[in-house]
């Protein structure tokens, strides 16, 4: 399918190159099926691709209808000579021409349905179904050309169908037709190429680009026909194809010229000037294009601009917001500095104080350096960066900070606070502190209410510099002042005393959590999540409720689960769900889902939490992440894998000033990885580089176990586990108990007392139900221990089930066939269900738990009645404990 610019034909390609040939077969069948209606409007800018579709498509092999093809021509105000051309089309298509037929001669003030009538006459005379094409019908400009179309449109005979294209939609009175469903309409979004024809188009013009950048002019051209193929033109034999995509826009030569022929030149004065003066803007709307045109009636202009597919896209269902396509934007710039230098600056000005007015202080900064208002625009960056910052804009601000010419650092010490900021989004902390400095020596000579708002400032970037180096204890000190009563309150802005208190909860709360002081920590973040809300700071609220997630470990993995996909949903609403700020949400969400078994799940999670946390980005969060990646890799049965992100994870607390709560954690699961790996002596040189207050705790006792185990000496091993299972030493919580439990419960196996082994992996069962927890079996290895169980030698049957489900598999040993018997009666579904039934779960709770419909539990729980004899839940549940198929204690 030959592509050129809209209306050109063969011979019309610009430069007079001959035109590639790509084949655009979805858009083919696209007019194909749209054919099929009555009348079919293709609508789109010029430029487009509507005549090359016309032409491929009328010239298509095996075609059943005669094809009357018509191009109007340009400034065609002639009605009658309009309708002579159409009836010659249709006469040559239904070959009568050459048989005699004459058409009507020009008669001065002809009637127009009369015309219409001899066409309607013409084509009712075809015997062979017809179809007629009218290209460019925008160049029809009489007065009475809707009026008579419409007749000829709303009346063709039955076998005819008509294709009308244009750059502009005609007041076509054809709403019946569309009422029938006989009229169909192709519009400027179907003729945009996609990126694959895009790429097809310079694999035909032999051209080679990397991906990314025919990606870079796909998005450059937004798909526009005309710039893809002038683009291609300029492409052959181009020294530096990258750099000239990477530049290519409407100010091009062979661009521009196309533009300004098909485009800006056709406009009226007026309208050239509302769209050269507000091509300073990227949106537009009405009372803006009115203030820098200095006149009224924009609205008008900008909606009779879209609808005549003028390269103006409307933003919004209500048409108020407006932007112009890429390249022809990049035209009206380059004309508006060829024709209005003088005026670009004052333009530029005006739309500052107007964006500024309504809050779109962003917008406002930039027009403000483009206008050359240095001074302005650090006053006003200055002013709001924190604001900005607090709001997930810290990017932007050093962006706009990147913006200023070198000198104005030294002119303008307002922009100090502004580097700090910028430096610390860049993790540059050391160069921040410097900032900072020079800031608080500003302070002193800064007069109210400037002061406040620096002094309100520099403690939110002195608590974010603080979380960012890990330093707790300054945390800790700087929050506590600022929360306890009185504090941060003076005289000065309510909002930023909100903002500021805001942000030392959230700092607080992180601490604590990082801390595993997780009861002040979900206090805290609870507080600061309400506070951020009510005080319109979405920012903060998504950034407390990210780590609220891990916070609510203390109660069970379910709620931690519950809470991070509350985080992250409420994090889309606002687009941040893929960044930074979610991160500790969706990391923990992995790391619940890893400790419940669910690997394939927490993958995903992951892989999106290694996406959003920056390379660079905090550590106390990367040392989360690194750590779950870890126990992921070490529960597939990776554990060399697991090593590597283990030492990731202490890369990331020598960062950091205090000791991450995790780091227990990190160092006990790397010694008894490497002992599990045969690799002793490792284990016990980082054994013996704990300090005594590390080795003492119950995480790093487990690991002195493994050794020992590694080591063939069970009945040390023993010995070093009753102190973690007499509760004798501190631990992080119950998990590492349950551990303990498995640990011992190898060591009796290796002793030769299967019964104590049985014993302890029962303890660890009991201890585990509650939160279903699977990793701590797949860590250790005892979940081999679970397959020589005897068939009523637990009273958590469907835990084990679910427990062999995940670990046994490829990479855990490639055990396929079921190790553990149930009872007979129950399949292994119907004791998943049959474990829900002693909660207060309803059955379409049990069934969102279980992933299943409710009819699928009725049907189970039905069954679980008759196999076990009761009538009803409670004898169910009664019944199933008598069995030993569940735990006495499960509430």
């Amino acid at each position: 399918m030959t592509e050129m610019p809209s209306g050109a034909g063969p011979g019309r390609s610009p430069g007079g190159a001959e035109p590639r040939l790509i084949h655009r077969r979805d858009l083919v069948a696209a007019l194909n099926q749209a054919a099929q209606k009555r009348v079919t409007i293709i609508s789109a800018p010029a430029g487009s691709g509507k005549t090359s579709l016309l032409r491929v498509w009328a010239d298509q092999p095996g075609r059943e209808r005669r094809v009357a093809f018509m191009t109007v021509r340009p400034g065609q105000h002639d009605m009658q000579l309009f309708w002579l051309t159409m009836l010659a089309a249709i006469r040559a298509a239904a070959g009568t021409r050459e048989r005699g037929g004459r058409l009507p001669p020009v008669t001065p003030g002809s009637s127009g349905s009369d015309m219409v009538d001899k066409v309607l006459s013409d084509l009712e005379e075809s015997r062979d179904p017809f179809v007629l094409i009218i290209d460019d019908l925008h160049e029809l400009s009489s007065p009475e050309a809707a009026g008579q179309l419409t007749a000829l449109l709303t009346r063709l005979p039955a076998g005819v169908r008509a294709i009308v294209a244009t750059r502009r939609d005609l007041p076509l009175h054809l709403h019946k037709l569309r009422l029938a469903g006989d009229l169909a309409e192709i519009r400027a979004a179907q003729l945009r190429f996609t990126s694959r024809e895009t790429r097809q188009l310079l694999a035909a013009a032999g051209i080679a680009l990397p991906e990314h950048v025919a990606a870079m002019l796909h998005q450059r051209t937004e798909g526009w026909a005309a710039g893809l193929r002038l683009a291609v033109l300029s492409l052959a034999g181009h020294s530096d194809p990258e750099r000239f995509v990477a530049e290519f826009s409407g100010s091009d030569r062979v661009v521009a010229e196309y533009l300004m022929a098909e485009m800006l030149e056709r406009q009226p004065p007026e309208v050239q000037g509302l769209l050269l003066r507000t091509s300073i803007l990227d949106r537009v709307n009405a009372e803006l294009a009115d203030l820098l045109c200095g006149a009224t009636g924009s609205e008008r202009i900008l909606l009779d601009l879209e609808d005549a597919n003028a390269f103006v896209v409307s933003l919004d269902p209500d048409r108020t917001w407006f932007r112009y396509h890429r390249m022809f934007g990049g035209l009206l710039r380059l004309e508006l500095r060829r024709t209005m230098p003088a005026d670009i600056a004052g333009l530029h000005q005006l739309a500052a104080r107007w964006l500024a007015a309504r809050g779109q202080v962003t917008d406002a900064i930039g027009h403000l350096q483009a206008a050359g208002d240095w001074d302005e625009a650090a006053r006003m960056l200055t002013d709001h960066a924190l604001s900005l910052t607090l709001d997930g804009q810290a990017g932007t601000v050093a962006a706009l900070l990147r913006s200023f010419p070198a000198r104005t650092g030294e002119d303008s010490p307002d922009l100090t606070l502004v580097r700090a900021i910028a430096d610390l989004y860049q993790l540059r902390l050391d160069r921040a502190d410097a900032y900072l400095r020079k800031v608080r020596a500003y302070l002193a000579t800064t007069p109210q209410p400037g002061r406040h708002r620096l002094q309100m400032a520099v403690a939110s970037v002195d608590l974010l510099t603080a979380r960012l180096r890990g330093h707790f204890d300054s945390i800790f000190e700087q929050a506590g002042a600022l929360l306890s009563p009185g504090g941060g309150q003076t005289s000065g802005d309510a909002a930023l005393g909100s903002d500021l208190k805001a942000v030392a909860l959230l700092n607080l709360g992180v601490t604590e959590a990082w801390s595993l002081r997780l009861a002040d920590s979900e206090r805290h973040l609870t507080e600061g999540a309400a506070l951020a809300g009510r005080i319109g700071r979405p920012y903060l609220e998504v950034a407390c409720l990210a780590h609220l997630g891990f916070a609510s470990t203390r109660h069970s993995f379910a709620l931690t689960r519950q809470r991070c996909e509350e985080a992250i949903m409420v994090a889309a609403r606002h687009g941040w769900d893929a960044e930074a700020v979610t991160a500790p949400a969706l990391a923990a969400l992995a790391n619940a889902l890893i400790w419940t078994g669910q690997f394939d799940l927490a993958e995903h999670w992951l892989d999106r939490a290694s996406r959003a946390t920056q390379a660079d980005g905090e550590p106390g969060i990367r040392l989360l992440v690194c750590l779950t990646s870890a126990i992921l890799q070490a529960a597939r049965g990776h554990s060399h894998q697991a090593l590597e992100e283990f030492a990731a994870a202490r890369q990331m607390q020598a960062l950091m000033v205090s000791e991450h709560a995790l780091t227990t954690r990190v160092n006990a699961w790397t010694i008894a990885t490497q002992a599990r790996l045969g690799m002793a002596g490792q284990a016990r040189a980082a054994l013996a580089a704990l300090d005594a207050r590390q080795a003492s705790a119950g995480e790093i006792r487990n690991a002195t176990a493994t050794i020992l185990l590694a080591e063939r000496d069970p009945a040390a091993a023993r010995s070093e586990l009753r102190v973690v299972l007499d509760g004798d030493v501190p631990v992080l919580s119950y998990l590492t108990q349950v551990e303990a439990h498995l640990l011992d419960a190898l060591a009796c196996r290796d002793l030769g007392d299967e019964r104590a082994s049985q014993e302890a992996v029962e303890q660890a069962l009991n201890l585990a139900e509650p939160d279903r927890l699977i990793l701590p079996f797949a860590m250790t290895g005892a979940w081999r221990l679970l397959e020589t169980m005897p068939p009523r030698g637990t009273s958590h049957a469907a835990l084990v089930i679910d427990i062999l489900d995940a670990t046994r598999g490829p990479g855990r040993g490639g055990l396929n066939q079921p190790a553990v018997t149930p009872v007979e009666e129950l399949s292994r579904s119907e004791l998943r269900v049959l474990r829900y039934l002693p909660t207060n779960l309803t059955r379409r709770e049990i069934a969102s738990e279980l992933s299943v419909s409710v009819n699928t539990v009725d049907t189970h729980i039905r069954q679980i009645y008759t196999k076990l004899g009761a009538a009803h839940r409670s004898a169910a549940v009664e019944r199933g404990r008598a069995l030993g198929l569940l735990s006495v204690g499960r509430t």
